[in-house]
């Protein structure tokens, strides 16, 4: 169910207090030559740091434009999952950025620079956990051996054009375009996949091989990837002409279909795990947002699978809520949570559930108590940090900003963040956590101009310490000008 995360009102700001010393978030590791980060490990050999730079300035591009699915609690299972299967990937060491897509379209995706993306329509099709990871683990496996960028001379002529070719392709399906997005996504690529057929079955192939493996490592059964494939050819058998975007850039036959048999069927599952009903819970959440005109779909959709009694419940519980019966909802995610004490997921919704009924002390209270036994879990954090912009905004700030120092690409913090210190009266650094936040989803000039307005407030209240963090930031948002202009 998306959040509504608020942005910075323009009257928000008000009389300073003490400002924070420097330093109050942190970010990785700056290129001083091109001023997006490179999150290489540094034993790894996986992606140079021109990929990390085109890849980030891509994923800006397309977070200002497509649907996003803000949805905490979904991201925080996508990038455990991603987290489990990255050192059975050939990718340990590396920090894959997530994206979540809001669209009904089954695909996923993988760009340069360790960027992966997920549509919220990828869940309602997999109906087991095993089918969801082995998408994703075939995309790792596109990361880690590098398919976009294999053959140095002829990458250096077209890989900025394939990757803009990628992005308008990505929009357009994102969006509802089918057959046209990716049509023009292909199409810009000519130059690059022209003669290379062959050589993309072998990509395909290769990223099937990685990641039967590292399902098999991670637990997971690899015979997943056979089914999820078979799962995906019949609907394209029965949608025609108009095939699931995933199969346009993933092509599936027959003969794919049977290497990746042989492959599963040669590999053993060390410690096999079960049916993780976490994964049903997203599963519920992503037919709710996918149906989220008409909630009483998603539970139909739902009651059609062999699902856990629990994803039924709990979806129910949503609905409930949405409907305006929060007790019942909270009842029954209460139920739950005790029937699954060590699923945190759980009173995390209902935390969520009470905040968005503006039952803010409940909200603070409920993600409190989890963060004392998940020290660090990200969607109670938010949903506490949220909730105290209207109890305690100093709180909030101090809550935030942490959050900010894990999470310094994620817009979603920023715009948090830069409402916590418009209500806390740190108003340079609200500046600074707004420009960050437009930034972060491709508005750079706009990020350039808010980081003037910051450096202007920052002189008027002699902190020197926010000036000199705004002008490093300054030069390194004209460094990420310089990289998106080439898209």
């Amino acid at each position: 169910m998306p959040r509504r995360f608020p942005r910075l009102a323009a009257g928000a700001l008000c009389l300073a207090l003490p400002l924070p010393a420097a330093g109050q978030w942190t970010q990785p590791q700056w290129d001083s030559a091109a001023g997006l980060p490179s999150l290489a490990s540094g034993d790894s050999q996986a992606a140079s740091g021109e990929e990390f730079r085109l890849g980030r300035a891509w994923l800006r591009q397309f977070q200002a434009r497509a649907p996003q699915w803000q949805d905490p609690i979904a991201q925080h299972y996508v990038e455990s999952m991603i987290a489990r299967l990255l050192p059975h990937s050939g990718l340990g060491g590396s920090q894959p950025l997530v994206t979540l897509v809001d669209s009904r379209q089954l695909n996923a995706f993988a760009v340069p620079g360790g960027i992966i993306g997920v549509n919220a329509g990828l869940f309602a099709f997999a109906e087991e956990e095993a089918a969801l990871v082995s998408v994703l683990a075939h995309e790792l496996g596109h990361l880690s051996q590098r398919h976009y960028a294999r053959g140095q001379a002829r990458t250096e002529q077209t890989q900025v054009p394939a990757m803009a070719a990628m992005l308008a392709g990505m929009l357009i399906a994102a969006a509802g375009g089918g057959d046209a997005g990716i049509g023009v996504a292909m199409g810009s690529q000519a130059a690059f996949i022209q003669d290379q057929l062959a050589y993309s079955r072998r990509f395909e192939q290769e990223a099937d091989r990685i990641g039967l493996q590292a399902m098999a490592q991670a637990g997971y059964d690899p015979q997943a990837m056979v089914r999820m494939f078979q799962a995906m050819q019949r609907m394209a058998r029965l949608q025609g002409g108009n095939p699931p975007e995933f199969l346009l850039t993933h092509p599936v036959t027959e003969s794919r279909i049977g290497d990746a048999q042989d492959r599963a069927g040669q590999l053993s599952v060390a410690a096999p795990r079960d049916d993780d009903l976490q994964y049903h819970l997203v599963r519920a959440r992503a037919l709710l947002t996918i149906h989220e005109r008409d909630p009483q779909q998603a539970i139909t959709r739902l009651a059609q699978d062999d699902v856990p009694d629990a994803a039924r419940r709990y979806l129910g519980a949503l609905v409930e809520a949405r409907r305006g019966n929060v007790e019942a909802a909270l009842s029954t995610l209460d139920a739950l949570a005790r029937q699954e004490p060590d699923l945190g997921l759980l009173p995390a919704s209902a935390a969520q559930v009470a905040f968005d009924a503006g039952r803010y002390d409940d909200a603070i209270e409920r993600s409190r108590r989890l963060l004392r036994l998940m020290p660090g879990h990200l969607p109670a954090t938010l949903t506490r940090g949220e909730a105290l912009l209207q109890r305690d905004p100093d709180e909030a700030w101090r809550v935030l900003r942490e959050l900010a120092e894990r999470r310094h690409e994620d817009p979603q913090v920023f715009t948090l963040l830069a409402e916590a210190a418009g209500r806390s009266g740190r108003e340079a650094w609200g500046h600074l956590a707004r420009a960050e936040q437009l930034q972060l989803t491709g508005r750079i000039s706009e990020g350039i101009r808010q980081l003037e307005v910051a450096r202007q407030v920052a002189e008027r209240e002699g902190d020197a310490a926010a000036t000199a963090r705004i002008e490093q930031r300054r030069e390194a948002f004209i460094g990420y000008r310089e990289t998106l202009e080439k898209f």
